[in-house]
């Protein structure tokens, strides 16, 4: 069962599966968790036998569970909610939303220059993982990537600080630059330290391609505060009857198995769309990992 929020689209006349199979090689190219590097036993091709979306869920689940992946899953920092805090309130106004949503920032004021020393992450349980500190600079501009016209939020310094990030691990407190934006009280806080590298999927993806019945899913986009639903971004096409994720839940992971309904044959005259889509499971997600069923890979927030 899940629930649709927001849809955007990018305008291009294209076959609904090439569209997929585009974003499933762009995706492994981005985490490093490519087709041609895994845990698992060497083959030329997948195992299509197990593109039954059951199947090959259990197929995930099952190597997971005790493989060097899940391991590095446990001592890394990754992150499956924004790591971004907004101003006590929110954002006021829809100009100022916009220019968040769009990354249309002003910076009038200087940054600190001198690099931070080694931060560390630190969990609720005790662990904690020191890790590099990226610069103001470096984190100022995963924020600013518009520059066009249009409203703008406008940043006049920043601070160092910390901020509480949803991790695999569950919460953590994290190195963080406090930006001060002009019009409000309290900073806009952004996490100062880069994810862990993603472990290398146990299994291999089911190939470059999606089949009828498996297609690969996006990043996750957010993680509700109790831990008992999910959302994750699903591709799909305009001709089509949208996008559906299923889950598989087991001690150690959660299984999402995403297709596409009613899929129609021939050429897609149409937009290719990214859909977020809301999953709820039958326990809060914890520090299960959760895994794409058909790439294998861990997913995991804005990957």
């Amino acid at each position: 069962m899940h629930t649709t929020t927001t849809t955007t689209t990018a305008a291009r006349a294209v076959r609904l599966l090439t569209a997929l199979a585009l974003s499933a090689v762009t995706a492994a190219a981005v985490t490093g968790c490519g087709g041609d590097r895994h845990d698992g036993p060497p083959e030329d091709h997948p195992d299509r036998s197990a593109t039954r979306p059951e199947i090959r869920a259990r197929q995930v689940a099952d190597a997971w569970d005790g493989s060097p992946a899940a391991a590095k899953w446990r001592t890394g920092y990754y992150p499956k909610a924004d790591a971004i805090r907004l101003p006590d309130g929110g954002l006021r106004g829809a100009a100022d939303r916009h220019a968040y949503e769009t990354g249309n920032f002003a910076l009038r004021g200087p940054l600190p220059s001198a690099p931070r020393p080694e931060g560390e992450v630190r969990w609720r349980n005790g662990d904690t993982l020191g890790m590099p500190i990226l610069s103001a600079q470096e984190v100022y501009t995963t924020l600013d990537r518009d520059g066009g016209p249009g409203p703008r939020l406008t940043v006049t310094a920043a601070k160092p600080g910390e901020t509480t990030v949803v991790t695999s691990r569950g919460r953590a407190t994290v190195p963080a630059w406090l930006f001060t934006v002009k019009g409000y009280d309290t900073p806009l806080r952004l996490a100062a330290v880069s994810p862990s590298p993603l472990p290398r999927a146990p299994v291999r993806p089911l190939g470059p391609e999606p089949t009828n019945e498996l297609t690969p899913l996006g990043a996750v986009v957010d993680v509700a505060p109790d831990g008992r639903s999910v959302t994750v971004r699903a591709t799909h096409g305009s001709c089509d009857d949208g996008p559906v994720v299923k889950t598989l839940e087991t001690a150690h992971s959660v299984v999402l198995s995403a297709s596409v309904a009613g899929t129609r044959d021939g050429v897609c005259p149409s937009d290719l769309l990214i859909e977020r889509v809301r999953v709820t499971l039958k326990s809060p997600v914890g520090g299960r990992a959760l895994l794409d069923a058909f790439t294998g890979r861990p997913l995991t927030h804005g990957q």
